[in-house]
């Protein structure tokens, strides 16, 4: 596990958006949401701390090391992309041995990684299945274990459930909490659904126009709102947690 901690970072655009002095510091092992409407600055957010987007300013440390210079396979943090990202000439078990054989891992040592991986998220032997023949949860669990086969201190996830149906999104969520407590990973999760960040999270950063108008726990911010905006956003979520349970960090 590894802390994440942004110091004032900010990283804008000519067309727009993007993200303004925004700090915070995510503990080892914590689920983070970065939480609100499109445009508002959480992808931009996350894209940072992968090392895929390079802030106007502030900085990223790991712990205690700066990492904001260092490219994306220098940081040992694992991205789960919004459109999975997998290579659809390959196989399953050559999605997930991906990145461990980009580490250079021994071939003998592989199918073993790639066995561990696929057992996390309940594929085991799905190996030699390709992935265009697999269902639209299947490949979101296909990129989760390619993520989790270089055993990452971080795992980052940009609305990885967005394009599952309704059903199948509420699903695989619940299980994606229980795997996070399970392997004690430090999770940076981006959503624009609320419920999905107050149920999953530990704590949640709302974001809107680049800017962060609060961070706290799914209870504090649904009990104390900061701004009116957050209020206002969260009013939906709060009817519906009140008719089907409470946010993670009541349970």
């Amino acid at each position: 596990m590894s802390s994440v901690q942004l110091e004032s970072i900010t990283r804008r655009f000519e067309q727009g958006g993007g993200i303004s002095d925004f700090s915070c510091t995510i503990q080892q092992g914590e689920f983070f949401a970065l939480l609100g409407p499109s445009g508002c600055g959480k992808t931009t957010t996350l894209r940072i701390v992968a090392g895929l987007e390079q802030p106007d300013s502030g900085r990223v440390f790991f712990d205690d090391r700066d990492v904001t210079p260092l490219p994306p396979e220098k940081r040992r943090a694992a991205m789960v992309f919004q459109s999975y990202a997998l290579f659809p000439h390959l196989n399953v078990f050559d999605n997930v041995a991906f990145g461990p054989r980009a580490q250079r891992l021994p071939k003998a040592e592989l199918p073993e990684r790639v066995a561990e991986a696929l057992g996390y998220v309940q594929l085991s032997g799905m190996e030699r299945r390709r992935v265009t023949e697999l269902s639209g949860g299947q490949q979101q669990r296909v990129a989760l274990a390619r993520a989790l086969a270089v055993r990452p201190p971080i795992l980052l996830l940009d609305e990885p459930l967005s394009n599952l149906d309704a059903e199948l999104r509420y699903a695989t969520r619940e299980q994606l909490a229980e795997l996070q407590r399970r392997l004690k990973i430090t999770a940076i999760y981006v959503t624009h659904d609320q419920e999905e960040a107050l149920e999953l999270a530990d704590r949640i950063a709302v974001l809107k126009d680049g800017l962060c108008h609060q961070i706290g726990t799914p209870a504090e911010i649904l009990q104390a709102p900061a701004t009116e905006f957050v209020r206002q956003f969260l009013d939906r979520a709060r009817d519906a947690m009140g008719g089907r349970g409470s946010p993670r960090q009541d349970v």
